[in-house]
């Protein structure tokens, strides 16, 4: 039986500094916006959270012309995602009860906070561990996020 009105929490970081280099770093923009326009044009719900809140930083290097696609074409003139993307919920105000996915963009500022995050790692662990158990061959985990979320 498929679902209607499925919900995604698409969740982001807050960490904007690549280390102890100097140099800016964030989420990815194609990795973001491109799974975000699936989704959206097939009408889940989707909510963005960080865990900081508010705006998250983008990787400056993400939106240099080579790595420019339609769907980051698209992401720079959505003034409502814009808008959406300024505002995200704070991560540890979110009840995984609420989400029928959780989706972990790319880029290097994960690395740092989310690896790091006690509100990530429930969420990523309740959200996979209820989804896997309920899902039987439909449902699957696949990039940084769940390795993230599963080491002690």
């Amino acid at each position: 039986m498929k679902k209607e009105n499925l919900k995604a929490l698409v969740v982001l970081t807050s960490h904007d500094q690549l280390g102890d280099t100097g140099a800016k770093t964030g989420f990815w923009v194609e990795e973001f916006a491109a799974p975000y326009y699936i989704m959206a044009d097939a009408g889940v719900v989707i909510t963005i959270a960080s865990p900081k809140g508010g705006q998250p930083p983008i990787d400056p290097k993400s939106a240099l012309p080579d790595f420019q696609t339609a769907a980051t074409k698209r992401f720079d003139a959505d003034n409502e995602l814009q808008r959406k993307l300024a505002n995200s919920v704070v991560l540890s105000e979110i009840n995984e009860q609420d989400y029928d996915a959780i989706f972990y963009p790319g880029g290097h500022g994960p690395l740092w906070d989310l690896s790091e995050d006690d509100a990530d790692r429930s969420l990523l662990t309740a959200i996979s561990s209820r989804l896997l158990a309920s899902s039987g061959d439909e449902g699957g985990l696949s990039g940084k996020g769940p390795a993230r979320g599963t080491r002690e």
